[in-house]
């Protein structure tokens, strides 16, 4: 028997509808028992024949699946083999026997995972899924830099494309950018491309600092009445703030950290009321690991990470698209800087 809800595909994919059947009911339980208090039980008709189907191809294909913090619950918590920061996804997909990688998250992280997955099939679902930092720089910008500063050392957040990583000497994810800094031995450092994170590792080392503007379009606007404004309203909250936020914001915040970092302060905090400052859906995300702390959402939501859907995921697997590549001598340069981070040995989270 057939239930009637149909769950229409979204965004431009023009596939034929999924039906929620009692089948689909009944496999996809478990999975939406978990997320009830984040997702509305009138959604999940239109999600769980995606879910069904997508866990089902996936295992015939020989995928694995990997979402960042900031996808949406369905996408977390529903399809999702490994979840977390971009640069641990990739790491972690590198060490499964998968034949296929399915990255849920933006390009730059795809690119990523086909640097430390050479010999897998990556996927991204939409080309289009980009990032405001990895877009503020290019290539050719690191040669100018290396003109201007000649011998002065280029440390490159992994919020970059990888012909970004390949003009840089080192990598750095916001977690151990102050330690990958340091490790260098040197007087100053051009570091690229995030000013606030800059402005936050400048903050935390003798080291020089050469800047650039960029910026991460949800995290830039985000204000310190914002957290002011929290902090009235709910005295006992905590605010947990990432470092791609401006400093005066992280001056209002009562702690700083990745987003691997904020989930290792909630598991050491007795707080009962947080708000976390970065991405909307990481608190959706994260609520369900932490279902007795009130979470507090402030909604600023990265419109590249929502181009990524069910739909568009379930597309992706069945006709194995969009396939990262990158040119062999881009990226072994590129590899060699994210390699050299790895090296210095510290847990790694952006």
């Amino acid at each position: 028997m057939q239930v009637s809800n149909r769950a229409e595909p979204s965004g431009d994919s023009a596939e034929a509808f999924l039906e929620y059947t009692t089948e689909v009911a009944v496999a996809t339980k478990p999975i939406f028992e978990r997320l009830r208090g984040v997702l509305p039980e009138i959604e999940w008709p239109v999600h769980a024949p995606y879910v069904a189907a997508i866990n089902e191809l996936k295992h015939k294909r020989n995928a694995v699946i990997l979402a960042h913090n900031y996808q949406t619950p369905e996408i977390f918590h529903g399809v999702a083999d490994i979840t977390g920061d971009s640069l641990a996804l990739a790491r972690q997909a590198a060490r499964t026997d998968a034949e296929v990688i399915v990255l849920c998250g933006v390009h730059f992280m795809a690119e990523t995972a086909k640097l430390l997955s050479p010999q897998k099939t990556v996927l991204i679902p939409d080309l289009e899924a980009g990032c405001s930092l990895a877009a503020s720089i290019t290539a050719a910008d690191v040669r100018l830099l290396r003109q201007k500063f000649p011998g002065v050392p280029v440390v490159t957040y992994v919020n970059t494309s990888a012909a970004v990583k390949a003009e840089s000497d080192i990598c750095c994810t916001s977690a151990n950018a102050v330690e990958v800094v340091e490790s260098l031995g040197v007087k100053r450092v051009i570091f690229l491309p995030d000013e606030f994170l800059g402005r936050y590792v400048a903050s935390h080392t003798n080291v020089e600092i050469i800047l650039w503007r960029g910026h991460c379009e949800v995290h830039e606007r985000f204000t310190p009445a914002d957290v002011r404004s929290y902090k009235q309203q709910f005295p006992d909250i905590q605010v947990l703030a990432h470092p791609e936020c401006p400093p005066d914001v992280l001056a209002e915040a009562d702690f700083v950290g990745s987003t691997a970092g904020m989930v290792d302060h909630l598991h050491q905090t007795p707080a009962r009321r947080v708000v976390m400052i970065t991405e909307c859906s990481m608190s959706d995300n994260v609520a369900v690991e932490f279902p007795a702390i009130d979470f507090i959402r402030p909604c600023n939501l990265c419109p590249h990470m929502k181009r990524i859907t069910l739909p568009k995921i379930l597309r992706s697997l069945e006709r194995m698209e969009h396939q990262i590549e990158i040119d062999p001598q881009v990226a072994g340069r590129a590899r060699l800087a994210v390699e050299r981070m790895v090296a210095i040995g510290r847990k790694m989270a952006d």
